[in-house]
């Protein structure tokens, strides 16, 4: 199955979401964070360099959850700021 290539938004929302997690990670290493999340170092850079725009659920839950980031506020800040309604369909 070939997948269809990114919109320019949703390459801009994986650069929100990287720079939320960064973030929200503060003083705390990415190692840290991989570590108590259980994803991979590497992974979590991707995702924090806008590599990875559109991480599994899971991913992005696991990186949450280690963060004290609540899934519905991540959400809430991912959302186009001129379409609040957009991830929530």
């Amino acid at each position: 199955m070939v997948r269809p290539p990114l919109t320019p938004e949703e390459r801009e929302r994986g650069r929100r979401l990287g720079a939320l997690l960064r973030q929200a990670r503060a003083d705390r290493t990415p190692a840290e964070v991989a570590a108590s999340s259980g994803v991979s170092l590497e992974v979590l850079r991707k995702i924090e360099s806008g590599r990875v725009p559109t991480p599994t659920f899971f991913t992005v839950a696991a990186l949450a959850n280690a963060l004290g980031l609540p899934l519905d506020e991540l959400v809430g800040q991912l959302a186009d700021p001129a379409d609040r309604t957009a991830l929530t369909a």
